[in-house]
This record gives C-alpha cells, sequence and structure tokens, in this order.
C-alpha cells in the first residue's frame, strides 16, 4: 500500500471507525483496560489501512453465469375440486 491509498477515498465507515478509534483507545488509557485498548488499535488500523474484518471486499461473492450447470423447468400442478 502506497501512501496515496492512505490520503484517499475517506468515506463515512472511514470516519466513523477512526473516531470510534481515537475514542477507544482514550477511555482505554484512562482505565488501563488493555483488552480495550486492542480493540481501539483494531479500528484505528481499519480505518487508516480501509479494510474490515474479513479484509478488503472479503465478504463479497462472485457471481459467474457459466457456473450454472442446469436449468430447470417448473410444471404447474391443479387440483381437481371434488363435488
Amino acid at each position: 500500500m502506497n501512501l496515496q491509498s492512505f490520503l484517499t477515498g475517506w468515506h463515512f465507515t472511514r470516519w466513523f471507525r477512526l473516531g470510534l478509534g481515537v475514542f477507544v483507545m482514550i477511555q482505554s488509557i484512562q482505565t488501563t483496560d488493555y483488552m480495550a485498548g486492542v480493540l481501539g488499535i483494531l479500528l484505528l488500523f481499519q480505518a487508516v489501512t480501509n479494510t474490515g474484518c474479513c479484509g478488503v471486499s472479503g465478504c463479497s461473492t462472485i457471481y459467474d453465469p457459466k457456473d450454472e450447470k442446469e436449468s430447470f423447468e417448473f410444471e404447474e400442478i391443479k387440483i381437481k375440486s371434488e363435488k
């Protein structure tokens, strides 16, 4: 990653992670809570590198129409009414 990728592409989610990370880090320092500090570092890392928990587009799925192996045909079933 280069410096340009750190400076561009700041959207709401990145700003939110940055603000939340700074807030959690300040709170963890004030209360000497090390687990909160780890969470704050994780949030700051995600904000700076523009990644999520799964990485960049790690949770997306790839649709390839060539992978469709079969086509299905459906038939309407009518129920006979008794009189």
